[in-house]
């Protein structure tokens, strides 16, 4: 499943896309939601921002679409009029003057009033979003010792939305390797100088992804133990393991992830 960093990557092509312009067409599959497509013709994308793996278009009549991709939601931009040959099925066009976008595959889709994203059940339980530039890891401390977070151990923490939006299991793992702890930790155990490392790995990391998951170069995000079992960890040379922890593959360094 796509998490924070990859969901606003696609946000923001779909706003370079077609932010701004025009609805020259608009479809959606579910007959529940088609009887706004014609009042979205003529409106404009005024935004398009994500709340951890959920992505929110904002059109200028006030109403907007929510869209969680789940495992198998994806996006794609083609110019109007094109067609894409796929077997995938598709779920909302919005098509402007020259540029269409098209999502397919995705098992939740919902268009909202003001009053339906403040009461959306998934919404109004996330955590504050990684990515958000207003977060800071002062504040992540401190929800890391509150009473509904701190006796959580961290491999179940730290893919609970309700904790901190976007994160999901290759951010997970590569966070507890950063800040060289454990699975099995808790937060209320934590020495002040291993819950500093921690805030500042849940924080630094996916803002890396982010911003350079892909690229080459020493400054750029990269997997240390994600997928690289059997290998040398690049910190202590010891062996990668994998695991399963919460249903989900772990995998660590068990010499240096004390």
């Amino acid at each position: 499943m796509p998490e924070g960093p990859e969901i606003r990557r696609v946000a923001d092509r779909l706003a370079a896309a077609a932010q701004g312009k025009p609805l020259t067409g608009v479809w959606f599959a579910c007959p529940e939601m088609q009887t706004y497509q014609g009042m979205l013709v003529g409106e404009q994308i005024t935004a398009v921002e994500t709340r951890g793996k959920a992505m929110l278009t904002h059109f200028s009549n006030g109403l907007t679409l929510y869209s969680h991709n789940q495992l198998y939601g994806v996006w794609r931009i083609v110019a109007t009029g094109e067609e894409l040959q796929t077997n995938r099925v598709l779920r909302v066009r919005l098509a402007t003057a020259d540029q269409t976008l098209l999502l397919y595959s995705a098992s939740d889709v919902q268009l909202l009033n003001a009053e339906g994203l403040t009461s959306h059940p998934f919404l109004s339980k996330a955590g504050p979003d990684v990515l958000d530039s207003q977060l800071d890891s002062s504040q992540v401390k401190a929800r890391l010792l509150s009473a509904s977070f701190r006796r959580r151990q961290l491999s179940a923490l730290l893919l609970d939305q309700g904790f901190l939006a976007g994160l999901g299991n290759y951010l997970r793992v590569e966070i507890l390797w950063q800040a060289a702890l454990a699975p099995q930790h808790k937060a209320e155990n934590l020495s002040e100088a291993q819950l500093d490392a921690l805030a500042e790995s849940l924080l630094a990391l996916p803002r890396l992804s982010y911003r350079t998951r892909g690229q080459r170069g020493k400054q750029a995000f990269r997997f240390n133990v994600f997928h690289r079992e059997g290998k040398a960890c690049a910190r202590c040379g010891g062996n990668i393991e994998r695991t399963t922890l919460s249903s989900r593959p772990f995998y660590w360094c068990p010499r240096c992830q004390q």
